[in-house]
């Protein structure tokens, strides 16, 4: 007899403890909906935040968490086309993915890159797609540039190292812990800085021959990016991807100091408002992976029944890689 599937979800949103493992089938998927077993779903720190109703766009409740997973195709709607029953698919949603089982629109499901495991390709096409879009299409980075990546160890951090070096530019890392910075060497990166070192702004040029970067990927927010932005060369760029430490105030003499811009970068409206372009990126990504020239990094997992724990993990930020549900 086939186990009923399960889901994490809770009827306010708040910390892990608001929330429950439940018996809970979606049932068969409408017209157009593709029905995932999940085998991994990743949890990022805006996952939790959102679990927790801290993000800046709340979900309706009932909520279940999760907005990246990786599975087996169980069912197909009738007028989908392109995927079959068996097929090792990723996909993303707003919610609904820390569960066994899911319907989703088929336009948010794709097949995973063969060379990838199901967790890696769980963590996959979120973070990566974030960091391509904002290294090519927002920053326009160019081979022999610099570009600065605070995080790096964490997801879209450590994706953008890993862009960066196959676009051709210079890429040094900044991160706290010393597992941190060897990932980032791992992942490719030219030079690494303590992210809380004394000097931290005279370790980023010093890393890069006495001069400003061109390029400052900034997940990070709070107190790092000012003297990030200080460290930007003419026509520099700093992209703001998130602000887990906080929104920073800027001076604004500084970017015309600089001649440098200050570039938003927003994955999920940029799907919304150039979807074909988004697709576009995420067929050059999963290119990338397919050829193992792109690989996310795995810290840990943890099985479906310890999602509490799981959800500490990634939103402690600790970890060098990424934290991974998997389910049975």
């Amino acid at each position: 007899m086939t186990p009923m599937p399960r889901a994490v979800i809770a009827e306010e949103l708040g910390p892990p403890d608001n929330y429950t493992l439940v018996e809970r089938d979606p049932g068969a998927p409408s017209p157009t909906q593709v029905r995932i077993a999940i085998k991994a779903a990743g949890i990022s720190f805006v996952d939790v935040l959102t679990a927790a109703g801290g993000y800046q766009v709340k979900p309706p409740v009932p909520f279940i968490p999760g907005s990246e997973c990786a599975g087996i195709v169980e069912a197909i709607g009738a007028e989908v086309r392109g995927l079959s029953v068996g097929d090792r698919v990723v996909a993303s949603g707003w919610g609904g993915l820390f569960a066994d089982a899911v319907n989703l629109p088929s336009r948010t499901v794709r097949r995973m890159p063969e060379a990838l495991s199901f967790e890696e390709a769980a963590v996959f096409p979120v973070s990566y797609a974030t960091a391509w879009h904002a290294l090519v299409d927002r920053a326009k980075l160019q081979p022999g540039e610099t570009v600065l990546v605070l995080g790096a160890g964490g997801a879209t951090g450590y994706a953008a190292v890993q862009i960066g070096k196959h676009i051709g530019a210079r890429v040094i890392a900044s991160a706290s812990g010393e597992e941190k910075r060897a990932l980032a060497i791992s992942g490719g990166a030219d030079a690494v800085v303590d992210a809380r070192g004394d000097d931290w702004r005279g370790a980023v040029k010093a890393a890069n021959g006495d001069k400003g970067v061109d390029v400052v990927f900034d997940p990070i927010g709070g107190d790092a990016t000012e003297p990030a932005f200080r460290s930007l060369a003419w026509n520099g760029r700093h992209l703001v991807i998130g602000f887990p430490a906080g929104i920073a105030a800027l001076r604004t003499n500084l970017p015309l100091l600089k001649g440098a811009s200050l570039v938003g970068v927003d994955i999920r409206q940029f799907g919304i408002f150039e979807p074909e372009k988004s697709e576009a990126n995420r067929d050059t990504i999963f290119a990338l992976a397919a050829g193992g020239k792109l690989r996310p990094a795995i810290a840990r997992t943890y099985p479906l029944a310890e999602f509490r724990t799981a959800m500490e993990d990634a939103a402690a930020g600790k970890s060098a890689g990424r934290i991974v549900l998997v389910m049975n």
